[in-house]
C-alpha cells in the first residue's frame, strides 16, 4: 500500500507519485528529452510485458512441480537458487526488450 507522504495543492502524493517526481526532474537537470509514448510502443510494451508474465508463470508452475518431487533439503535449495536464476535472467529480458521499444520511438 502507498502511503501519502506530502501535500501540494492538488493534495498528497503517494511515494510512487514523489520518486516519479524525483527521476522526472533528474532527467530535465541532464537534458533528457521526455517524449510520449506512441501507440505502437504502447503494443509493444504491453506485448512483451504478458509475453514474460506468462513465462514467468510457466516458471513457478514447473519449480513448484520440482519441489514436491525433491527428496532432499540440498536439492529444494539447488532448486529454489535455480528459480532465483532463471527470474533475474526473465526479468533482465524484459527490462531489455523494454528499453529498446522505448528508444526506439
Amino acid at each position: 500500500m502507498l502511503y501519502w507522504l506530502a501535500m501540494s495543492g492538488d493534495g498528497p502524493k503517494t511515494a510512487y507519485e514523489l520518486a516519479m517526481e524525483r527521476l522526472r526532474q533528474k532527467d530535465r537537470e541532464s537534458s533528457v528529452e521526455e517524449r510520449p509514448l506512441t501507440d505502437a510502443q504502447k503494443a509493444g510494451l504491453a506485448e512483451v510485458r504478458k509475453v514474460y508474465q506468462a513465462k514467468v508463470a510457466e516458471r513457478e508452475i514447473l519449480h513448484r512441480d520440482a519441489l514436491v518431487k525433491a527428496r532432499s533439503p540440498e536439492e529444494v535449495e539447488k532448486l529454489k537458487e535455480e528459480m532465483r536464476r532463471d527470474l533475474e535472467r526473465l526479468v533482465g529480458e524484459r527490462d531489455r526488450k523494454i528499453d529498446e521499444i522505448r528508444r526506439r520511438g
